[in-house]
């Protein structure tokens, strides 16, 4: 059997996700560190357009250690965590059907897109519910801040998610 005649055991489906999946844990990795968050607080201009999406991309963020003795790492890092793990599984699921009928680099652009838009609406909503001051109203308006800071940054993911096959 020549080189070039192996048969492939790797799904389609799985390097567009993959590489989308790559790609949110990067920007919440980067956007959302404490160094990015702290930066963005002192050199951007929060009424400006560049200043305000500088400051949304680093809404997911996160800390290595509490400030507060009486929540763990867990409780303040709980919506990156479930970002992260929510785009994964949005990335996994949405294209697998959507881009089987449909196979074009729109159809994964829009999939990888609307999968983190949905991925940053639950995972604000369920940070803020199993939060310590979990309380519905507070959990519809960190939902609509996630879904506003998953519009503007899904775009990225959307993008990354065209390098992989359909």
């Amino acid at each position: 059997m020549a080189l070039t005649n192996r048969p492939r055991t790797v799904s389609g489906y799985g390097t567009a996700a993959g590489t989308g999946a790559l790609a949110a844990l990067l920007l919440v990795g980067v956007c959302g560190s404490p160094m990015y968050a702290g930066w963005v607080q002192d050199h951007t201009d929060p009424n400006g357009a560049g200043g305000w999406f500088l400051r949304l991309l680093a809404w997911p963020a996160w800390k290595l250690h509490s400030d507060d003795p009486h929540q763990g790492v867990l409780a303040n890092d709980l919506r990156a965590i479930l970002l992260v793990i929510l785009a994964v599984a949005f990335l996994y699921l949405l294209p697998t059907s959507q881009a089987a009928r449909v196979q074009s680099s729109a159809s994964q652009f829009f999939s990888g897109w609307a999968a983190y838009v949905l991925a940053a609406g639950f995972a604000a909503l369920l940070a803020a519910l199993l939060g310590p001051d979990g309380s519905l109203y507070a959990a519809f308006q960190a939902t609509g801040t996630g879904v506003t800071y998953g519009f503007f940054a899904g775009w990225i993911v959307g993008t990354a998610s065209l390098g992989g096959r359909a």
